[in-house]
């Protein structure tokens, strides 16, 4: 692979001039006996094999292409700094690295890091030289533990069901920062639509005057300014412009923060999400939720989009069939993705790929609890994300069920984390604690399914749903408060008219049935008033599995402005 891979600036929500893309080819070894740091292969000259990163090595894109097991792997590369470059602090960016994720520079360790899904880096000014300086990373990756999220990554060998090819090692863009002795770390913001004005909390490093300025589409909107000697720093700008971020409209401020030579380019959305009731309030509107499921899979990359315009397309092809978001499902989707979310208003659930994980154990919490954290942290600006989902339904795990504690304590932790978005604790079942009633049901008989809802319309009753028998636990009960049917849907149907893909109850015998179901099924939801929206399964295919609106290739198997018709028609809780 000649040109550099996925050479976009990884986070456009903290962007600096000054720094290096290190994707590429890598030198790559694999290390199935977990030994490597044993046999200390941080003090190698060289390893066995190369790779592209930022692809796993089961994706064809990585040239590796080992589908099986790997307990770990390792990558080598070298790069170079100038004395300019050193002249401050030099950081070490990873966006992901699935799982535990070692890092050497010059065989020198520099920081670990646990979770496959979040982005993570290192100050290693301490271990660089002016000159050529080398970079080691093992990751280890244990995904049947029981012990690490690891979500729609198969515990076979091969994929099944709704279980996919693993991803292992990094598969997000490693990448230098160069930033001055004081320099700007982190930064959130807090949009006000009632007071049309931006409230931030930055974290500096050193002293000096953090300058803030906003503008939206070159025209100044306002600016603030304070004096600190590092830590947090807390600013207000009232906005002399209000442009609200909407469905189907981003509409986004750019801002430029200054502290001293460190300036960082951002962005953010003046809108609100809240929930009202039944309904869902966008800047206290009542919008309703016409999402779709979407894995984040793509056929040469698994979890690593091809390209930048990979990730826009996906989007684009959601929106081109009537929908206004997505539930990113099992997976943190990388900042990128968001970014284009951000730009086209398009509302997304950021959700933790909580499967892999034993959430009957509460010796587990901490793993769970850190990697969540630090997406709530990594995501919190993006204005397209109007909800969190930190688990997806938690099932009994060999006969055992949830525990309860460990549900509820995410759920708390992530409201005081971010008090600005509603919480689902576990999508479709077995909620503890929760903001949002939702469910999931994949009935294909339009009538029957109008039937579980009719109550619901009548007399705000909803039947209990009998999921599961295990330890005297027959049901989750609604008690009231806002309904969302989070999963719905799930059609089959293989546009190569094969019969041995995976999905869900029987197939319909021609497009034209496929189409009248869906509608049918759809006009339960748009039609209740008691219900806020819908997430349909699902998006596109992936592998084995056949019930996408397009194939794993993202070609399309109808008629996208019948599908449109079907998914964007006036919903009866936007009249209320």
């Amino acid at each position: 692979m000649k040109h550099l891979p996925r050479p976009e600036h990884p986070n456009p929500q903290f962007e600096r001039k000054s720094w290096t893309n290190l994707n590429g080819e890598w030198q790559f070894e694999i290390d199935h006996g977990n030994s490597g740091i044993e046999q200390k292969f941080y003090q190698r000259d060289s390893l066995n094999d190369k790779i592209i990163v930022p692809f796993c090595p089961e994706s064809e894109l990585s040239g590796t292409r080992c589908k099986d097991f790997m307990a770990a792997v390792w990558y080598r590369r070298t790069f170079t700094l100038t004395a300019n470059q050193l002249s401050g602090h030099v950081l070490l960016h990873f966006g992901a690295v699935d799982y535990e994720a070692v890092v050497y520079v010059n065989q020198t360790e520099v920081g670990r890091h646990q979770g496959g899904y979040t982005s993570f880096s290192f100050d290693i000014t301490a271990a660089v030289q002016e000159g050529e300086n080398v970079l080691t990373v093992c990751a280890i990756d244990d995904v049947r533990s029981g012990k690490q999220p690891s979500g729609k990554q198969s515990s076979k060998y091969g994929s099944y069901g709704c279980y996919y090819t693993r991803t292992t090692g990094i598969w997000q863009t490693v990448w230098l920062e160069y930033v001055p002795q004081n320099y700007i770390e982190r930064v959130w913001f807090y949009p006000d639509v009632e007071n049309s004005k931006l409230s931030v909390k930055a974290v500096v490093h050193g002293s000096g005057k953090l300058e803030i300025s906003t503008s939206y589409q070159n025209s100044n909107t306002g600016t603030a300014a304070a004096v600190s000697s590092g830590g947090t720093v807390r600013l207000e700008i009232p906005l002399s412009e209000k442009h609200l971020w909407e469905a189907g409209h981003g509409r986004l401020y750019d801002v430029t923060l200054r502290f001293g030579e460190d300036e960082v380019k951002s962005y953010f959305g003046l809108r609100s999400a809240q929930m009202d009731g039944m309904r869902f309030l966008l800047n206290g509107q009542s919008v309703f939720q016409r999402l779709v499921l979407d894995q984040g899979y793509y056929p040469d990359g698994i979890y690593t989009a091809p390209t930048d315009e990979h990730l826009l397309k996906d989007i684009q092809l959601s929106m081109e069939v009537g929908f206004n978001g997505a539930r990113l499902h099992e997976k943190i989707f990388e900042p990128r993705f968001l970014y284009h979310c951000d730009r086209l208003g398009y509302m997304v659930w950021g959700e933790h790929a909580n499967w892999g994980f034993d959430h009957t154990n509460a010796d587990n919490l901490s793993r769970f609890l850190d990697e969540w954290r630090e997406a709530v942290a990594r995501d919190f600006n993006h204005p397209s994300i109007i909800g969190w989902c930190p688990f997806n339904e938690t099932w009994p795990l060999q006969g055992r069920v949830q525990e309860d504690n460990i549900l509820k304590t995410v759920y708390q932790e992530t409201k005081l984390w971010d008090p600005t978005r509603p919480c689902i604790d576990s999508s479709g079942s077995y909620h503890v604690m929760t903001d949002i009633f939702d469910l999931h049901t994949y009935e294909q008989n339009p009538e029957s399914f109008g039937d579980k809802f009719a109550a619901l319309e009548r007399e705000d009753i909803l039947e209990s749903w009998v999921l599961f028998s295990c330890k005297g636990r027959t049901h989750q009960s609604y008690s009231g408060g806002s309904v969302f049917v989070s999963e719905y849907g799930g059609i089959r149907w293989d546009e190569d008219g094969g019969s041995d893909g995976w999905g869900y109850g029987d197939a319909p015998k021609t497009k034209e049935e496929f189409l009248s179901r869906l509608k049918g099924l759809t006009d339960v939801l748009l039609d209740n008033s008691k219900i806020f929206g819908f997430c349909y399964t699902q998006l596109y295919d992936v592998e084995q599995e056949i019930n996408g609106l397009f194939t794993y290739t993202r070609k399309a198997k109808f008629d996208s402005s019948v599908l449109r018709e079907i998914f964007s028609r006036k919903a009866k809780i936007e009249e209320c």
